[in-house]
């Protein structure tokens, strides 16, 4: 029998009145590979701390039997030993780690938890600063890791290859699924499936139950409507013909009774809603906007420096119209560089007249104008108020975050609203810069959709695979000073 690392038990965290997470039981066990998904704010990092100590619940045990790592993003890394291979592996630089980047500070921190065995190993959003060598890095030290791994990753693709089981944080409840993340999106949509199912059945019972109710209804009526046109001579003739009306009477009564019953049964029925369905938005340009060019954004032998350091050398490219073009390579090599020196429609880039650029860099947005998220949005497009209402639901803002001072948005919030500003702005071709860091599986997924819908010609650097896999048309690699056209 496998041995338990971790066990919660009937767990309740308030904060500020509310509650945070509800948890009967869940037990983590030796070899279990556990991935945490759940919108941001669901409670994913604190489901973490609450097994690591870091927090204590209002209510309930934790209780943990084996030595663990924990890591989370937050935390500055420790003066502690590491492995001399692994500094190497990860590019870590040997300077004082105060001056270390975001992403050098992850780098070293992994490369700590990794110098050592530990039986546990709590992990919180590591590939977020991680580009692919790095994030494979990663994938690779876990792939044969002999002990419990329980893991919060918005990265598809490294769930895929290290999970074997996923915790779904929502509405302060976990629901566990058994299998990668792709096994739980199929289990997911089995689900919706089947509750499709349901709700039509329920439709359509409803619905025959009150034809039926209808139709008892107008037989009662009839029976009022015959017993009304007898006169009192014809009704006071014959013996027969009063009991022919008694009987007209007690009839009505019984027929009207039945029809209650079928509304009764109605009410009694279980209701089944329909499945949310995430359907893809169409971001319809005016004519303004369209562009005819076919390559928008050229370059002929561009050569870019940063310093002393070559970083692309005689690079050509026509980034075509309408199209979504990915730029991958890794940290360092000039990405956001090139990105920024077409925004800044530098030396040896050709972009058309027209192009009207919105672009999304990796920086903390602040907003200074007193107004809520919808009128904020209602400001930044042309599109009717429930085209603005229906995207913004599907990054997340519903009910009363619409009312929101958008001066009072949190980091998370402030990077999705732009997000949904650029799509519904007034522009024909968007520039993004690593849009997916910070936003949780299912924005990633809103995202996704929002490109696929949109008409004009975006440019985009991300190292998250999954995601350039199922948005681009074309993908280039920067390598070795050259910018390369990846078939």
């Amino acid at each position: 029998m496998e041995k338990v690392c971790f066990e919660l038990e009937s767990i309740e965290l308030t904060y500020l009145d509310k509650k945070v997470l509800e948890i009967e039981r869940l037990a983590v066990h030796q070899f279990d590979r556990i991935g945490i998904v759940g919108k941001n704010g669901a409670g994913k990092s604190t489901l973490l701390k609450l097994l690591a100590g870091k927090v204590q619940p209002s209510s309930g045990i934790v209780k943990s039997h084996v030595d663990f790592a924990y890591f989370d993003q937050l935390t500055a890394p420790e003066k502690k030993e590491v492995d001399y291979d692994l500094t190497g592996k990860l590019s870590i630089p040997e300077t004082e780690f105060k001056n270390f980047s975001g992403g050098e500070q992850t780098r070293l921190k992994l490369a700590q938890i990794f110098s050592n065995y530990h039986e546990g190993l709590i992990i919180d959003e590591p590939t977020t600063h991680l580009d692919a060598d790095g994030t494979q890095f990663f994938i690779e030290q876990l792939t044969y890791y002999y002990g419990a791994l329980v893991l919060v990753s918005h990265d598809r693709y490294v769930l895929d290859k290290l999970v074997t089981k996923i915790w779904e944080v929502e509405d302060g409840k976990v629901r566990e699924y058994t299998g990668n993340y792709s096994d739980y999106v199929t289990q997911k949509e089995l689900q919706k499936r089947q509750q499709q199912e349901l709700h039509d059945k329920y439709v359509k019972e409803k619905s025959r139950l009150m034809k039926a109710a209808e139709e008892k209804m107008k037989k009662a009526e009839k029976i009022t409507q015959a017993n009304g046109r007898m006169s009192k001579k014809e009704t006071k003739a014959k013996a027969n013909k009063m009991f022919m009306t008694k009987s007209k009477d007690t009839g009505q009564k019984a027929v009207q009774r039945a029809a209650k019953a079928i509304e009764q049964r109605v009410e009694q029925l279980e209701a089944v809603e329909a499945p949310k369905e995430e359907q893809i938005i169409r971001f319809h340009q005016s004519n303004a906007l369209q562009l005819h060019n076919k390559f928008p954004i050229m370059s002929d032998r561009l050569t870019i420096k940063a310093g002393n350091k070559v970083l692309l050398e005689e690079a050509s490219f026509q980034f075509p119209l309408g199209k979504t073009i990915a730029i991958t390579g890794n940290n360092g090599s000039g990405k956001t560089t090139l990105l920024r020196h077409i925004l800044q429609r530098g030396k040896g880039i050709t972009i058309s007249p027209k192009a009207v650029i919105g672009a999304y860099e990796q920086m903390d947005y602040q907003f200074t104008k007193d107004e809520t998220v919808l009128d904020f949005m209602k400001d930044s497009s042309d599109f009717d108020e429930s085209k603005i209402r229906s995207v913004l639901h599907s990054m997340s803002f519903t009910g009363n975050d619409l009312k929101k001072d958008v001066r009072n948005l949190s980091g998370g919030e402030a990077i999705r609203l732009v997000l949904c500003q650029l799509f519904l702005g007034r522009y024909n071709v968007l520039v993004l810069d690593e849009p997916t860091n910070f936003l949780d599986v299912f924005c990633i997924e809103a995202l996704e959709r929002f490109i696929k819908g949109y008409e004009g010609t975006i440019l985009l650097v991300s190292h998250d695979h999954t995601f350039i896999e199922r948005v681009t048309d074309y993908v280039y690699v920067i390598e070795d000073q050259k910018l390369e056209l990846r078939s």
